[in-house]
């Protein structure tokens, strides 16, 4: 089979199924399949649209570590975000505290408090895709995967708290 034209997008690239990929790695992966599949390259390959656009999305689901954590965790049968709702203990009470603290600086329109939240933020953002990657790392069994669950739903709440920051 193509590699090019797998719903697997390591696959696809050509990259190992880790997280510990580089940006720089899944870029570079990403241009020499490019070259390969570009229409002028593919020496008149019909597919080579279809394949250019497979490498496209792998690029994109791989370059950004929350989606490639999504794609290696559903390869290795771990459960959906829809299968598994469940957060890191402790971790809603957190949050709440932490939005109603963000929602007073916002309101004071605090900018250096604004900010010193948004480094909080990224800062938690690291800590999840840190644990994900070494649970990645450590073992494949379905408790493991079930911990990955729970850390990337607390990692997309950090990111949709992101996202909302001022």
């Amino acid at each position: 089979m193509n590699p090019a034209v797998t719903a697997n997008p390591f696959q696809t690239l050509g990259v190992p199924e880790s997280m510990d990929l580089s940006t720089e790695q899944v870029e570079s992966a990403a241009l020499a399949m490019s070259v390969r599949f570009h229409p002028d390259a593919a020496g008149g390959d019909t597919n080579s649209e279809a394949m250019l656009a497979g490498v496209n999305h792998a690029l994109g689901v791989l370059r950004n570590p929350e989606t490639r954590a999504i794609a290696l965790l559903e390869l290795r049968g771990g459960p959906s975000a829809s299968q598994d709702r469940t957060l890191p203990d402790g971790f809603l009470a957190d949050m709440m505290e932490a939005r109603e603290r963000i929602e007073e600086s916002v309101n004071a329109d605090n900018r250096a408090e604004i900010e010193r939240w948004k480094a909080w933020a990224r800062a938690r953002r690291a800590v999840h895709e840190g644990r994900v990657a070494e649970l990645f790392r450590a073992s494949g069994d379905a408790g493991s995967l079930r911990c990955i669950r729970h850390e990337l739903n607390a990692w997309r709440y950090i990111e949709r708290l992101i996202e909302q920051l001022p």
